[in-house]
């Protein structure tokens, strides 16, 4: 009885590895079909494509800007300091179609600038960094000022200290 039960064991044959492979391959056809469609836009509907005549025209299109110059402002400095004054003078770039907006807010925004370097230290003016930093807080407060869409970026154009 256990000869018999031995020579079965040995019988049985190998299980075939066709149905393995075919789920393979079903699976990588299916996984390329459903990319295509996601990405084609059958599936999920997906954006809708511009012709290529107003892509080119959209690329060609650069952003139009236009630049507000800032009346120089000079500021005192304290006595202790080894200068006296600092001369700053700025243009602000600001998007089409903004400039008299922004134009119409210069007493404001000169206000702002003005507050703020007197605020601001010795040691802040003599930083190596000085500019960069000095440059990135005021941008901020004057798009607080004007609102973020129209002052792009502020360009210092002067920055002496005698």
């Amino acid at each position: 009885m256990t000869d018999a039960a031995i020579i079965e064991d040995e019988v049985e044959p190998k299980s075939s590895k066709m149905p393995l492979i075919l789920g393979i391959v079903l699976l990588l056809v299916g996984g390329g079909g459903g990319f295509y469609a996601t990405w084609s836009g059958l599936l999920l509907g997906g954006e809708s494509k511009k012709p290529a005549a107003e892509e080119t025209k959209a690329e060609d299109k650069s952003p139009v800007i236009e630049f507000v110059a800032i009346e120089p402002i000079t500021v005192s400095l304290p006595q202790s300091s080894a200068q006296d004054h600092l001369r700053f003078r700025a243009e602000l770039e600001v998007a089409a179609g903004y400039a008299s907006d922004v134009e119409a807010m210069l007493p404001r925004i000169i206000d702002v600038l003005n507050s703020y370097l007197r605020a601001v230290e010795m040691n802040d003016l003599t930083s190596p960094a000085a500019l960069t930093r000095l440059r990135a807080q005021m941008l901020r407060r004057v798009q607080v000022v004007t609102g973020p869409e129209q002052v792009k970026d502020l360009l210092i154009m002067e920055f002496v200290l005698n």
